[in-house]
Parts: structure tokens; sequence; C-alpha cells
């Protein structure tokens, strides 16, 4: 179950990945039905704020109407910095899922674990590792490529 939206979340990487952005990919998942997708568009729209876990938190609470997402599932590429690791847990989503690890900026246990710590009034239940290296290798690829000059930032 977990590899199944774990690729929907890969496909998303790699549209970011073609539009010159790093690759990381998001959806979020409520009673089996994918309510919601992000992908990153920090380049695309110049702004700090497209994080793929944000533009997915976004969409899914528009979908239900609400800011808490206590039901849901999040599935993402790449371990969530400190910004979107804050966003879900005042989301208050239920679980993340996480493809690979982030050691220079993870927060959900690379630098800090902000999904367990009992001084929040929410901790979030984590899986890690699902297509660690299908995750790991787009974003290898991508660094590479953009050493390269393969792909250029917008």
């Amino acid at each position: 179950m977990y590899e199944a939206y774990m690729a929907k979340a890969i496909k998303l990487a790699q549209k970011a990945y073609v539009q010159g952005d790093v690759p990381i990919g998001c959806v979020i998942v409520k009673d089996d039905k994918v309510i919601a997708r992000g992908y990153n568009k920090r380049n695309l729209k110049k702004t700090t704020l497209a994080h793929a876990e944000l533009l997915a938190i976004e969409q899914a609470s528009k979908k239900l109407g609400d800011w808490r997402l206590e039901d849901c599932t999040m599935y993402v590429t790449l371990e969530p910095c400190q910004m979107c690791a804050g966003a879900i847990v005042q989301a208050r989503i239920q679980k993340v899922v996480i493809g690979c690890m982030n050691k220079k900026a993870g927060c959900a246990g690379s630098i800090l674990n902000m999904f367990d710590m009992p001084a929040f009034n929410h901790q979030v239940e984590t899986v890690y590792g699902i297509r660690q290296e299908e995750c790991s290798s787009l974003m290898k690829n991508f660094f590479a490529d953009l050493r390269k000059g393969v792909i250029s930032k917008k």
C-alpha cells in the first residue's frame, strides 16, 4: 500500500525535476483516496513557501474545508525540512511516509525530529524508507545534472 502512493509522489517529483526544481513530490491520502498533490515549485513560483508539502497541505485543507488534517497520511519523497515539518504538526496530519532522508535539512529524524516532540500538542507517526532508492536517485541525478548544466535554475 505504501509503495503505490509513494509512486504517485515520485511522479510528482519528476514533474519538479523537468521544470528545474528540486524533485520533491507529495500526496495526501484520506480514506484510501488521494485528496491532494504537490511538488516543489520554489523556482517556478519564486518563493520559499512553494514546497511540495505546503502546497499539498493547502490543497487538502481546501478540499476538506478544514485546516485540521487529522485522519490523513502524507507521502513525501524527501524528509521534510523544519518549515514543512512544523506545518505538518500544525495541520495535525496523522502519519507521514517518507521516501529518503535529508541529512542537510531533514526534521523528521535527520537533524532533529519535530514529529516526536512531547512538548508539542501533536505527534506524527512516521514510516521511513519507502521506495528509498528511487527517491534518493532522483535527488542525486538532479544535482548531478544541475552541476553539469543539463538543468538550469530558472
